[in-house]
């Protein structure tokens, strides 16, 4: 059986104020591309469809048309929900769809697979949605459930139980933090990692193939417990991970061999550094003039309209940082302590932009012009 693994489209997100819904749809329409050229038998989303659990309308038309293209493309789907997703309103869906299209968001049903048969048999797909224990405590009375790990611990045994009497080739769907992976810093949100709720790799053990959702970066934990990451770059801290798709062949024996299928990427992402006149006019920068640019500027001091200036050398120049190469070490005293030492008008003024310049005062031209300004000030005073 030929399988498509997939995850966290995260339908609705936006780029820094820009909606992503266009180039989503562009790569969602190149996977569906892939599942025909590739025979693909089962596509599997492994959570996070949406990126909130109330999406907008033209979110749910881009879910439809993409599942609808997938079964058209001669596809079986599976998909769980994660934990950006309303598992009520995901499931909600799945009475509502066509025939071959499954939405599995019911931890109560987790012993209740999907079975898809080929020429050696059955191969049974069973689908976790995200489980936060706390809600999970009337599903499954009487168990202890306070971490992910608990849950998935629970969860798996309510599986492998099942399994067992059915015999037969399987799969696993889950959208956790499983141990060893390396995630996005800041990005994947909800699910705590490096703690209690990471889940142990052994918790999978036995299963032919596990595919994972939530990490947007593709990664494989064991040949076969693998995350395929987001389809769509949705960070900057991103842009170095590629992007794609796992296609698994499950034997007859349920032995898995993976390939990686890459999508295309709308536009890139791209992160420039240097002066702010520097990023504006200097020709090394031009690799950046059509992707997604963030800006470090590196001058001393914060610059005026930084994000309309670069903007208009790259258009698609969504985030700006002040990243001085030197920081000044800051004094201990206070701003109204500067104020009280200050003898001078021209001290006065000196404290107060050390105060909001990150202890730079006021430059040498700065300077004389305000010697100017107080000095004809001071005349015009002394006329009055």
């Amino acid at each position: 059986m030929r399988i498509l693994h997939t995850s966290d489209w995260h339908i609705g997100r936006s780029f820094h104020g820009h909606s992503t819904l266009p180039a989503l749809r562009q790569v969602l329409d190149a996977l569906i591309g892939q599942v025909r050229e590739n025979a693909v038998d089962l596509v599997i989303v492994a959570g996070d469809i949406f990126d909130s659990s109330t999406p907008p309308a033209e979110c749910y038309t881009l879910l439809t048309d993409t599942l609808s293209g997938l079964a058209d493309a001669g596809a079986a789907v599976v998909v769980t929900s994660g934990n950006h997703d309303s598992a009520a309103r995901l499931g909600f869906q799945s009475g509502l769809l066509r025939a071959g299209i499954h939405v599995l968001t019911d931890p109560a049903r987790l012993d209740a697979p999907i079975t898809l048969t080929d020429e050696h048999g059955p191969v049974h797909v069973y689908g976790i949605p995200y489980l936060e224990p706390a809600l999970l405590r009337r599903t499954w009375p009487g168990q202890k459930l306070r971490t992910q790990h608990d849950a998935i611990a629970h969860a798996m045994g309510l599986i492998r139980a099942d399994h067992a009497a059915r015999g037969g080739r399987s799969i696993v769907v889950s959208h956790c933090f499983a141990a060893g992976v390396d995630p996005t810093p800041g990005l994947e949100r909800d699910i705590q990692q490096g703690g209690l709720d990471v889940v142990p790799l052994s918790e999978f053990a036995g299963i032919d193939y596990v595919a994972l959702g939530h990490i947007h970066g593709r990664q494989q934990l064991t040949p076969t417990v693998r995350y395929a990451g987001a389809p769509l770059h949705y960070s900057f801290g991103e842009a170095d991970k590629p992007r794609g798709s796992w296609l698994v062949d499950l034997s007859a024996t349920g032995e898995a061999s993976v390939t990686w299928l890459d999508l295309p990427i709308p536009r890139r992402l791209v992160t420039i550094r240097g002066t702010l006149d520097d990023l504006c006019s200097a020709s090394d920068h031009e690799h950046a003039a059509a992707a997604w640019v963030r800006a470090e500027y590196t001058d001393a001091t914060p610059q005026r309209d930084p994000l309309r200036r670069l903007q208009e050398r790259f258009p698609f120049c969504a985030a700006v940082v002040h990243a001085p190469e030197r920081v000044l070490e800051r004094d201990e005293q206070t701003y109204s302590g500067r104020v009280r030492a200050a003898r001078t008008d021209a001290e006065l003024i000196g404290a107060f932009l050390a105060h909001v310049r990150e202890g730079e005062g006021a430059s040498e031209p700065e300077a004389e012009l305000l010697a100017e300004v107080i000095e004809g000030r001071t005349v015009a005073e002394a006329l009055a």
